[in-house]
């Protein structure tokens, strides 16, 4: 029996069931109309996505639009979906940025063009599963299908050594779910024969047994965050990827690492949490800090804006483990920031190789000259990545710095020098490749922003001026859930 309309259900099924029709609609002989169904599928599974924020009580902590029926009865398995104001932005976030990234992708893939837009399609069904599942196995199951289509766009459409970097991402990634398999039967069983993930909050778990839980899960989502150390596949994966990979892999699928921290780390382990916070914060600083040093080395703009995600989402993990409401948002909105900046910034890198074919920065100089518009965008998102007031970047940073200051100074001290770095980087990348005269013949016979690259940025920029001016319709919806997470944190009792 469902409880309530269906939303949800829609969002997962609607752009599968699109990708799978794309799919059956013949070879590259019908590239446009591919195109075409993807495209409608794409706006079809954001639109059914918008009643989740139009119909959404900001004021209740619970988890809303839940869907239950049974699945596997003889193990307790069930259907169950439901998003609460931690997970509700990021369904609309992974449906706004897929309809994105099939415009992207319009005429710049040429080559089995239904599978490429079916498998961004099928990919934004299953992590919105991922978002929504309230089933442990159900979780499980979306969790590690989602690396399937990411794969294939790596391995198929990627660079010269796209073999490698898909091979390396898949297995990074499944290594670490195989210990969370773990942890899901044991909970399983001291749960008395229940994998729904709101009963495994009220389990009482002795410490030693919390802690062995906390490095299985920490394995499992540490990797797709990713955390230092375990981060040097993402380097890898964005450079091979083909532009929307890189899109979907920054705006996205970094975010369900962190988004299992709150979801599975914190309410089931909170004494634990509390216990290896300080090793959280250690390695959180240091993706800051030392990645941050790292990218300012980089040569190819890829492999930069891929270091400078892992120490943006470095501050997202260090604002969960401060166990300060202000850092908990602040690492929220910093993740929904980073899904429009990264994914900005990887497009317009995408539009400078599908002309130029190189990602190295000596290879551009003096873009202004000949492409200003896409100039102005590019500086947008360049200053929104180094966290300029005004923009989304400097939000989430800021109130996760803020919420820092109140556990310890020194840890906002070390979490604000990305606001230095970050600076140094990106701004040193920026100077290179846009001002100056104009490098070469190259630089010399570029055209500007087409119509359709126009749009794509265009909106970006509008969303992250819009979240930068006025964030409060985000936080609003984050404060109960959030609250109520930490109530729980600070207020769990060993047995």
């Amino acid at each position: 029996m469902f409880e309530g309309i269906g939303i949800l259900s829609l969002t997962i099924w609607v752009p599968i069931v699109a990708g799978i029709f794309v799919l059956a609609t013949g070879g590259d002989r019908n590239a446009d109309g591919q195109r075409a169904i993807a495209l409608i599928g794409a706006a079809l599974g954001f639109l059914v996505a918008l009643p989740l924020w139009t119909g959404f009580d900001a004021s209740s902590a619970a988890m809303q639009f839940q869907e239950r029926a049974a699945w596997i009865p003889l193990f307790n398995i069930h259907y169950h979906l439901g998003v609460d104001g931690i997970s509700m932005p990021f369904v609309l976030l992974n449906s706004f940025t897929t309809l994105l990234v099939v415009l992207a992708g319009w005429q710049v893939i040429q080559d089995k063009v239904g599978q490429y837009m079916a498998a961004f399609l099928i990919q934004s069904g299953l992590l919105n599963g991922v978002f929504a599942s309230l089933d442990a196995v159900l979780f499980y199951v979306f969790f590690e299908a989602m690396l399937i289509p990411l794969y294939l766009i790596i391995g198929v459409w990627g660079g010269p050594n796209r073999v490698y970097a898909a091979i390396k991402f898949f297995l990074y990634t499944l290594l670490g779910s195989l210990l969370m398999l773990v942890a899901l039967l044991y909970l399983f069983f001291e749960s008395h024969g229940s994998f729904d993930i709101l009963t495994w909050h009220r389990v009482p778990l002795a410490l030693t047994a919390q802690i062995l839980l906390f490095v299985a899960f920490f394995f499992a989502f540490a990797v797709k965050v990713p955390m230092w150390p375990v981060h040097t596949w993402l380097p890898d994966a964005h450079v091979e990827a083909p532009t929307g990979g890189s899109v979907v892999l920054a705006a996205i699928t970094l975010k369900v690492g962190a988004y299992g921290f709150l979801r599975f780390v914190l309410p089931i382990v909170p004494d634990a949490s509390r216990e290896l916070a300080g090793l959280m914060i250690a390695l959180s600083l240091v993706a800051v800090v030392y990645i941050g040093l790292v990218a300012l080395v980089q040569s190819d703009m890829k492999k930069l804006i891929a270091y400078s995600s892992i120490a943006h989402m470095g501050f997202v993990t260090l604002g969960f483990f401060i166990f300060e409401p202000l850092g908990v948002e602040g690492g929220l909105i910093q993740m929904i920031s980073h899904g429009f900046v990264s994914g900005a910034l990887f497009l317009c890198i995408g539009v400078m190789y599908d002309r130029v074919h190189s990602r190295q920065i000596a290879d551009y100089g003096g873009v202004v000259n000949t492409m200003p518009k896409f100039a102005a965008f590019f500086m947008l998102f360049a200053m929104a990545n180094a966290g300029l007031p005004a923009t989304s970047g400097f939000v989430g940073e800021f109130m996760v710095i803020l919420g820092a200051v109140k556990v310890n100074f020194w840890y906002a001290a070390a979490a604000g020098l990305t606001l230095i770095f970050g600076a140094a980087y990106t701004l040193w990348m920026y100077k290179r490749v846009v001002f100056g005269p104009v490098a070469n013949e190259k630089v010399a016979e570029l055209e500007d922003l087409n119509s359709r690259e126009f749009l794509v940025l265009g909106l970006l920029a509008v969303c992250v001026l819009a979240m930068g001016l006025y964030p409060m319709p985000v936080t609003e919806v984050m404060h109960a859930s959030v609250n109520n997470l930490l109530d729980h944190v600070a207020h769990s009792k060993l047995p």
